[in-house]
């Protein structure tokens, strides 16, 4: 029996935090969404500008109050990189509240944290068993494997893993792939990062970067670089679960995530092939899809997926 017809394991579904500045009703008209759909935990928060501050620590409190109150897990993100000792006074105030799980974006979290139980988000250079442990001892619950790793490094990893420690895999989305002190998005307008005129809200996903030859090639978000693919691991279902990982990704765009949600919940399940569910997905994804870095091809490609369970 394949991995994906035996119910034994079903990677659960997560909802990552928003990466791009929308307007504060919709972000609360998108959770208000999201909260009616099968993903089974939910994490909020700013994690790639302070400057953007539609929606406050409080805010987030408020919007996880009701993600636990629908029966969901609900996780605190913070920023991916500190610049400033008021970004270090923020997270030190999120840390203190301990009623949610936090997700370190940054380990300067785990100065704050004081062994409380956390997750290690995607970008955190988490590459080896090593770390694993190393960060089990401190509390470390979950861990978000970087982007840039595939399917070997997972195996590894997930064969070695320390007890009760899980693993989640970023599974939908523009893959972000580097952050800056400069916010590339106000460079694209002509403007400096201190009086960007927060244009970064004007690209709901990003700003489409192509090459000399017109492929589309990267995606800028503020000091985030991403890719302009949309990574995407549904085809590869059958040995994600294979190899017992717990949780699978998405990462919130600004049109049709809540069917994202679906379609996996659905091939999950059982109740929608990959193959199929992977053609929907095509035609929520603009600039196409791609899966390179975890079938060891080059990040932007499409590789072909290891049929069976992975030895």
């Amino acid at each position: 029996m394949s991995a994906l017809n035996n119910p034994a394991h079903r990677p659960r579904l997560s909802l990552g935090p928003i990466l791009y500045l929308w307007p504060r009703e919709q972000v609360l008209d998108f959770y208000a969404e999201l909260l009616e759909t099968p993903v089974d935990v939910v994490y909020l928060g700013e994690t790639i500008c302070s400057k953007r501050r539609q929606l406050k620590p409080e805010d987030y409190w408020e919007l996880a109050e009701r993600v636990t109150a629908a029966g969901k897990q609900a996780v605190i993100s913070t920023l991916a990189l500190i610049e400033s000792d008021g970004e270090l006074k923020t997270l030190k105030r999120i840390c203190a509240d301990e009623r949610f799980m936090i997700e370190a974006g940054d380990l300067a979290a785990l100065d704050f944290l004081e062994g409380r139980p956390f997750v290690a988000g995607h970008s955190i250079n988490l590459y080896n068993h090593r770390t694993l442990a190393f960060l089990a001892e401190r509390g470390l619950k979950r861990w978000v494997m970087p982007v840039e790793l595939g399917r070997a490094t997972a195996t590894e990893l997930l064969q070695r893993r320390p007890e009760g420690v899980e693993c989640e895999l970023f599974a939908f989305g523009r893959l972000p792939l580097a952050y800056s002190a400069r916010c590339f998005t106000a460079y694209n307008r002509g403007l400096g990062k201190d009086n960007c005129e927060f244009c970064c809200g004007d690209y709901p996903d990003g700003v489409l970067v192509t090459t000399q030859e017109g492929q589309e090639f990267l995606s800028l978000n503020g000091i985030q670089t991403q890719s302009a693919g949309t990574h995407n691991l549904l085809a590869s279902l059958d040995e994600v679960r294979a190899l017992g990982v717990d949780l699978l990704r998405i990462s919130p765009q600004s049109r049709h995530t809540a069917d994202v949600v679906r379609t996996f919940a659905d091939c999950l399940t059982g109740d929608l092939d990959p193959a199929e569910g992977t053609a929907r997905l095509r035609g929520w994804a603009s600039s196409g899809l791609c899966d390179g870095y975890w079938t060891g091809e080059s990040g932007y490609k499409v590789g072909m997926p290891t049929q069976g369970r992975l030895g």
